[in-house]
């Protein structure tokens, strides 16, 4: 696709396993450990948010700016990657040769409790279609962009950056293969609101904190940029922490890249207890903010919308699991 930049509406040590509690992560096996702040970090773990209610898409930022305490949420407890997927994690996937129409997951893949309803918001079958034909097809899909790709067709320094180029059904493909499930965005802005602290920023503490810098975000305006100056680029993942973190130790909540989050793209619904829109949508709901963004644009009340198809620079993802 074009190089064009996007921009957001504000609507609204090798380890076969996880650092710390959690559920095995296929994509984890062997890998090395090349994340965190010097790049000798895990990269994986998956830390337990406890549940709470909140209200979604409100901080209590002193600007003001996202003052909607109109939608509350409430979640039952889960498990949130400390760190957006990285291009070794998603390379595991690649070489399983999953993930493609001619090997999707199965139906159901990925499925859990939503809206007090058991085995909700699995794989589709329909979705296999919108899948790349196959493995070949799918790693020239993810070289989407000759300059801020980060998928290497050889492993190499590549492999602590967080993966981009993928669409959401790529996304909620390798969460349900690595054996958690793409988060709702209920679930995400939880996380990153800090629960009912409502957190202008992941690390905002206090909540109405609006500090942002470099140490805290890789993030842009397209002349001014965390990495890369003017340009920007995508960073190691969690090269941000600790002091980009969020309440419960997940980094990247703000830039670097976009995350995919399962819901379809509509007005909030109420009430909402582990809630997810699942009803059909021609756009999916991104969270998070990227490099290529402003300040402002990492907030975590802010929703970004696209075609579920788009595959784009400053799209990534992290994935949920049950506690």
């Amino acid at each position: 696709m074009a190089c064009g930049r996007i921009g957001f509406d504000p609507i609204g040590a090798g380890s076969d396993g996880p650092t710390g509690d959690g559920p095995p992560m296929l994509s984890c096996s062997g890998l090395a450990s090349t994340c965190g702040p010097t790049g000798t970090s895990s990269c994986c773990g998956s830390p337990l948010v406890p549940g709470g209610t909140f209200y979604r898409s409100f901080d209590v930022g002193t600007d003001n700016a996202y003052p909607d305490m109109t939608n509350p949420a409430t979640l039952s407890d889960f498990r949130l990657d400390t760190y957006e997927v990285t291009v070794g994690r998603f390379r595991q996937f690649v070489n399983a040769g999953t993930g493609t129409s001619a090997n999707p997951p199965p139906t159901g893949a990925g499925a859990r409790t939503l809206d007090g309803t058991a085995n909700q918001g699995g794989w589709d079958p329909s979705f296999n279609a919108s899948l790349t034909a196959n493995t070949a097809a799918l790693v020239v899909a993810v070289k989407c962009d000759a300059t801020y790709q980060s998928w290497t067709d050889a492993p190499g320094a590549n492999e602590g950056l967080p993966m981009n180029c993928v669409t959401w059904y790529e996304a909620m493909a390798f969460c349900a293969w690595d054996g958690g499930y793409l988060p709702t965005e209920a679930e995400w802005n939880y996380a990153a609101a800090g629960g009912s602290d409502q957190r202008a920023y992941p690390w905002s503490d206090p909540a109405s904190d609006l500090t942002v810098d470099c140490p805290h975000a890789n993030y842009g305006n397209g002349t001014v940029s965390c990495v890369n100056p003017p340009t920007g680029a995508v960073n190691r993942v969690g090269s941000e922490s600790p002091k980009g973190d969020g309440k419960w130790g997940q980094s990247d909540l703000a830039g670097n890249v976009y995350e995919w989050t399962l819901d379809s793209y509509h007005s909030y619904r109420n009430p909402c207890t582990d809630c997810a829109d699942l009803t059909p949508a021609s756009f999916r709901v991104l969270r998070g903010g990227s490099f290529e963004n402003s300040a402002s644009s990492q907030r975590g009340a802010l929703r970004g919308v696209y075609s579920p198809g788009l595959r784009y620079f400053s799209f990534g993802l992290r994935c949920g699991r049950t506690p």
